[in-house]
């Protein structure tokens, strides 16, 4: 049995709703109130992926509020995706996404030099105040290098379970492409021909 050991950021604005999405996702439960994230906490699940592999996530709330985001270099460290979430009902929490994309990009690499997935989550669609259009968040999410995004509620739990999958799916996918061997370099080719010199002898 294979176990994939995967270090997942979940960032965003303060009140997008992101431990209520770690706590729903680890454990199944709501909560209305939490007490606001001071610097990072940590969950832990453990997925049975496939009849040989085992996923183990370690989760990673990021606290949103800007005085934390000096220290996101540390949090980053060995990273390998990310959920960037806000709360279709604050704008502001929509356009701060641009800000946390642009800070992961910057400081959380693959070994290859590329920037880590990143699914875009659109928090609280079960509410009726949105504030952000589905079009919108499109055309952010293309623009900005996103796996892809989704709609999801963590109150109702629609589209927690999928979208995570989505992300380890894409994780692991990008891993094993690391992972395989790379085909060596061509070597130097020297073709020889036959020319025939006055003696009538032949030589290279």
């Amino acid at each position: 049995m294979t176990e994939h050991l995967l270090k997942i950021l979940v960032v965003g604005d303060g009140n997008a709703g992101k431990t209520s999405f770690v706590h729903r996702y680890v454990s199944g439960q709501f909560n209305k109130t939490y007490k606001m994230t001071v610097g990072v906490d940590f969950s832990v699940k453990l997925l049975q992926w496939s009849d040989r592999e085992k996923v183990r996530l370690q989760l990673w709330d990021i606290a949103g509020q800007e005085r934390f985001i000096s220290m996101t270099r540390i949090y980053y460290k060995g990273a390998l995706g990310c959920v960037v979430m806000f709360d279709v009902t604050s704008s502001s929490s929509f356009l701060s996404c641009r800000h946390w994309k642009r800070d992961l990009d910057d400081k959380a690499m693959l070994p290859n030099g590329h920037p880590i997935p990143c699914i875009l989550l659109a928090n609280k669609c079960d509410l009726a105040q949105r504030e952000v259009t589905t079009d919108s968040i499109d055309k952010f999410s293309k623009a900005n290098g996103f796996l892809t995004w989704m709609e999801i509620s963590v109150k109702e739990n629609k589209n927690v379970g999928e979208a995570m999958r989505r992300l380890v799916q894409e994780i692991l996918s990008v891993q094993s492409s690391l992972d395989s061997p790379q085909p060596d370099p061509p070597e130097d080719v020297y073709h020889l021909t036959l020319e025939n010199n006055s003696r009538g002898l032949r030589c290279c």
